[in-house]
């Protein structure tokens, strides 16, 4: 076997099949982190229904449980009347004249607030249609609903956006992956050229296509066991690395949390595909040898 002999060629092919299986775990994280990115994105994204202040509570509940009752919606939020004020009150604690005005008015002015999260962006238009037509959101034949927010412009614009990542992200995922087989065919190659002489001598002596295949197929799981070993370990002080740097940025994931968290099942898809990529490549290399 050439692994032990060509030491300098195996180690550049262990170099090479850690920088395709880098590619991989990196196309990983990076989707695990624009998930997690899209995810808090969508969860800002809501529809506001301001009630009437005359609103009872009977109501306020009546409604909340039809608007729970709707195949879109995945929650809905009620705040009172009189969490609004103690939030309003927590807010502005520092002003003590505002508080005291406040504190001695006879009623509460402020609204209670239904805040509705759909299952996905694209349906909190039929959500604001359901509030703007629906008749049975009334008590007394009077309508409890004040105001409806919906940002129809911002949630389209987010629909594209959220579209278009997720797009590219699996576009460059697979692009990443070609790029990594790539890299490991032509270092494999390289290395089984280095045995071609040996591969004519088993030839000529009788040696069946299977005989021939199985050094070069145990060489490339070799290489390909290493080589996940290698990126595993240079994935931990990576992902902490990464961690420290964008700690103060916006959104997504803890990349080094993520990495512990989830280490069990990236072990499996980097040793996974670092033994398939250096089988698949091996008995792709040596067929134009064979074929001689």
């Amino acid at each position: 076997m050439s692994f032990w002999r060509s030491g300098v060629v195996s180690i550049s092919a262990i170099l090479m099949m850690t920088i395709a299986l880098l590619m991989i775990g990196t196309t990983i994280l990076t989707s695990a982190y624009l998930q997690s990115t899209l995810g808090d994105i969508e969860k800002k994204v809501d529809v506001n229904v301001y009630l009437d202040v005359s609103a009872t509570e009977n109501d306020v509940l009546a409604l909340k449980q039809s608007l729970e009752n709707l195949p879109e919606v995945k929650e809905v939020t009620y705040t009172s009347k009189e969490d609004n004020k103690a939030a309003f009150i927590e807010l502005h604690k520092d002003d003590e004249l505002l508080v005291r005005v406040f504190d001695e008015l006879d009623d509460n002015p402020l609204r209670p607030i239904l805040k509705i999260s759909a299952k996905d962006p694209s349906q909190y238009g039929a959500i604001a249609s359901f509030l703007e037509h629906d008749t049975t959101l009334s008590s007394g034949g009077a309508s409890i609903i004040n105001k409806v927010t919906y940002k129809k412009d911002i949630i389209d614009r987010l629909i594209k956006i959220l579209a278009g990542a997720r797009k590219v992200g699996f576009s460059v995922a697979v692009a990443l992956v070609l790029i990594s087989i790539f890299i490991t065919l032509n270092t494999l190659r390289l290395v089984i050229y280095i045995s071609r002489e040996e591969i004519s001598v088993m030839q000529l002596v009788g040696a069946n296509s299977k005989y021939i295949r199985g050094p070069f197929v145990i060489e490339g799981v070799i290489y390909g066991v290493v080589s996940s070993l290698l990126t595993l370990a240079l994935f931990y002080p990576l992902t902490s690395w990464v961690r420290n740097v964008t700690g103060n940025f916006y959104g997504g994931i803890d990349l080094f949390k993520y990495y512990v968290d989830n280490f069990g099942q990236i072990f499996i898809i980097i040793m996974g595909s670092g033994i398939t990529l250096g089988v698949i490549s091996s008995l792709l290399a040596i067929r134009r040898y064979l074929k001689q």
